[in-house]
């Protein structure tokens, strides 16, 4: 597909929908990495249009969901000091913390302010500089460079009231770890393609031979996604294992480089906490060394914050792909929207908010567990 208007067309959807059809043989379980493309098979109503026993399990790609939830209270913490602008992107004020979140620290008088770019935070704090300014730096490769940038032009312009509280994950050993679990159920992955258009697909070489396991690099419109499953199914039918790119229309297989430079400068890899699954060893990025003077956790000195999750959120099991939010019992009750539990609930990218604004619900029929085949 090559032009951007025939990403709606009905006609391709049924002749990709006729093709799945006539290529699938046996069940199979793909999972979708990324939370938009989440919201988008689930909006559409795709995961229901598909072949039976062809079955998607929505993956840990939202990076408000897996921001763990000691950095939700570091930011709490931090955002409640007096002299602190602390400045974030707006999905993150919602997501609840242990006692409360950042929307709760702006009512009561905090200074919480929602930012475009963290560029918009670097220039808040050379405007402001008697005070303080931080930048929430959640997500994956996809807002690592602009955070990168961000910490750069602070250092060389000498904007020294400025930190980030860093809370970066990286898709690839999320990956290993669902397919290492004792539970997984995933045959075939769709890679995010805005994850790939920075970084490239390089690193999910190894692990499609080493699982042998199918990774199709996928966009986000929903003749994008059906594409996209239509080319793991194949390569499942097909008995291959390898990376296959279905956004080449901007993406490339070594990303971009520049990005990644950018990246490579600023941040070193780190293990990471992931909310609702745990810590997965060098899945995260932490401020280099030599931007030490930027962390915000070093600055505020909130390194050793702990928390618990809320007994009643079963965020982990919905971000691991073992449950679906319908299976929760907080789903459309205690957890909705407007009252959220866990940040899967909050996030435009959260797999329980989609099923919610989809009218998924518990009384609805949910997909059956398929035997996956081993």
């Amino acid at each position: 597909m090559k032009y951007l208007d025939e990403y709606r067309d009905p006609v391709l959807a049924r002749r990709l929908l006729a093709e799945l059809n006539g290529t699938a043989t046996r069940p199979w379980a793909i999972m979708e990495v990324c939370g938009g493309q989440t919201h988008t098979l689930v909006r559409q109503g795709i995961d229901e249009l598909l072949p039976a026993g062809v079955r998607m399990i929505h993956g840990p790609g939202c990076p408000v969901c897996v921001t763990p939830l000691e950095i939700i209270d570091k930011a709490v913490a931090i955002a409640s000091r007096p002299g602190v602008i602390f400045t974030s992107y707006g999905d993150m004020l919602r997501v609840p913390g242990t006692h409360g979140d950042l929307l709760g620290v702006k009512a009561r008088g905090g200074d919480v302010r929602v930012v475009y770019s963290p560029l918009d935070a670097v220039r808040v704090a050379a405007d402001n500089p008697g005070r303080e300014v931080v930048f929430f730096a959640v997500g994956f490769e996809t807002t690592a460079p602009a955070n990168a940038m961000a910490v750069l032009h602070a250092a060389d312009t000498g904007v020294a009231n400025f930190s980030v509280l860093v809370s970066h994950v990286l898709v690839p050993p999320a990956i290993t770890a669902i397919l290492d679990a004792p539970d997984n159920q995933v045959q075939a992955f769709l890679a995010a393609g805005h994850v790939c258009a920075v970084m490239g697909w390089t690193e999910y070489e190894p692990i499609a031979a080493r699982y042998r396991v199918p990774i199709v690099v996928t966009g986000f419109e929903p003749l994008d996604l059906l594409e996209g499953i239509v080319m793991a199914v194949r390569q499942l039918e097909e008995g291959r294992a390898e990376v296959e790119n279905q956004y080449a229309r901007a993406v490339k297989r070594t990303g971009n480089a520049p990005a990644r430079d950018a990246v490579r400068r600023v941040f070193q890899v780190t293990g990471r906490t992931w909310r609702g699954i745990g810590p997965i060893p060098a899945s995260g990025l932490a401020l280099a060394p030599e931007f030490a003077g930027h962390d915000a956790e070093r600055r505020f000195a909130v390194e050793d914050v702990r928390a618990t999750e809320h007994p009643d959120c079963i965020a982990g099991a919905i971000l691991r792909g073992t449950a679906l939010p319908t299976d929760c019992a907080a789903y459309g009750t205690r957890c909705t929207p407007r009252r959220p539990l866990g940040a899967p609930m909050v996030s435009t990218e959260g797999t329980c908010a989609a099923f919610h604004h989809a009218g998924r619900r518990r009384s609805a029929p949910t997909p059956s567990t398929v035997e996956v085949p081993r």
